[in-house]
């Protein structure tokens, strides 16, 4: 980490964003895997039952009340389980990248293992994230255009009347869309400083509320870039499905009326959709763990007391439960030898600091 201690623009963190993936793939893939192996092996189970004899319907396009049912059960199940899954993925990946910036080099099991420590914590913080960041404005949004949308259906409106309304329900969309990208990019920076500070899920959210201010933009950036690359990917791992859609009805098999062949379409789906999601997933992560640092140099001269650190330089221990130069919650120090002179005992000054 020593030679990135120093403000990086966007290029400078993109390209430290391909490094630490590249020079850690099978960390960052691995620990984004093994929690979403538990939903791809739910799903393959899940889509073999509504082939199994007098439980599939044998009317294409319908659903029987058994398949229904068995649906719903499905997803009662699935729905905390993927929730537990998404949060050892996102918080996994960022711990790991924590821990690599920083120089050391965990292992796959240390760091879901860490990840479990915290668990309610950084699923309160996902929470807390979605609640504030989508479902707070899609609310109010909601609450404005219902109410236009009977205004629009009364018949005593004339056509120009409806003209403006509809203009004003597409501009509240699109503010309310507009509100939903800030406040996710504004709380971008949230978990890293959950895992690395270990604060609370709402002191995480403020936080990342004041880290992130100056830097949106980049962050937006980066948002972009990550999404171009997943829908080119995603094109790529299209493919050999495209392929499969595009034979079997060559060779005599339609979909519509083979509920083995839509099994096997919809295995193979979920096997690219887990391919691509292990692939980009650690990307958007280890440039939001590479922004938080990049704040914290900006805003608080992180780099500076990390060089003090490792020279021996500590400053003075903080209260209780509070974060240290790492962001990590120490306790008071009790009665130190260094404590009846002030703090600091005698040590060797750096030979030399990096200029910022």
């Amino acid at each position: 980490m020593d030679n990135q201690l120093r403000p990086l623009n966007l290029g400078e963190i993109l390209d430290r964003t391909a490094q630490l993936y590249r020079r850690n793939f099978w960390l960052f893939v691995g620990t984004a895997a093994l929690p979403l192996l538990i939903v791809f092996a739910l799903a393959i189970p899940a889509g073999a039952i509504l082939v199994i004899p007098g439980i599939a319907s044998s009317r294409p396009g319908e659903l029987s009340p058994a398949e229904i049912g068995i649906i719903a059960l499905i997803v009662i199940v699935a729905l905390p389980i993927y929730l537990a899954v998404y949060v050892y993925s996102y918080a996994g990946i960022t711990q790991a990248t924590v821990s690599v910036h920083l120089g050391e080099k965990p292992t796959i099991r240390a760091t879901l293992k860490s990840v479990h420590t915290r668990f309610w914590t950084y699923l309160w913080y996902l929470l807390l994230q979605g609640i504030l960041a989508a479902l707070v404005p899609m609310v109010i949004a909601m609450s404005i255009i219902v109410p236009l949308i009977f205004l629009m259906s009364r018949p005593d409106v004339d056509l120009g009347s409806r003209f403006a309304l509809g203009f004003l329900m597409a501009l509240v969309a699109v503010v309310a869309i507009g509100a939903m990208v800030w406040l996710a990019l504004s709380f971008a920076l949230g978990m890293a400083a959950c895992i690395v500070e270990k604060k609370t899920a709402w002191e995480s959210l403020v936080r990342s509320w004041h880290l992130s201010q100056g830097t949106r933009g980049r962050i937006f950036v980066t948002n972009l870039l990550v999404a171009a690359l997943a829908f080119a990917i995603g094109m790529a791992l299209a493919i050999p499905l495209l392929i499969l859609v595009a034979v079997l009805p060559a060779a005599g098999i339609t979909v519509a009326n083979s509920s083995t062949t839509l099994v096997v379409t919809e295995i193979v789906r979920v096997a690219l959709d887990f391919i691509s999601k292990v692939l980009l997933a650690p990307i958007y992560m280890i440039a939001a763990v590479l922004f938080y640092y990049d704040q914290r140099i900006r805003k608080e001269g992180f780099d500076i007391e990390w060089m003090m650190q490792r020279a021996g330089l500590t400053p003075p221990q903080p209260q209780s439960g509070s974060a240290g130069i790492l962001g990590l919650a120490q306790p008071p120090s009790a009665g130190s030898p260094d404590d009846a002179t002030g703090g600091f005992g005698p040590v060797t000054p750096p030979d030399s600091v990096e200029r910022r």
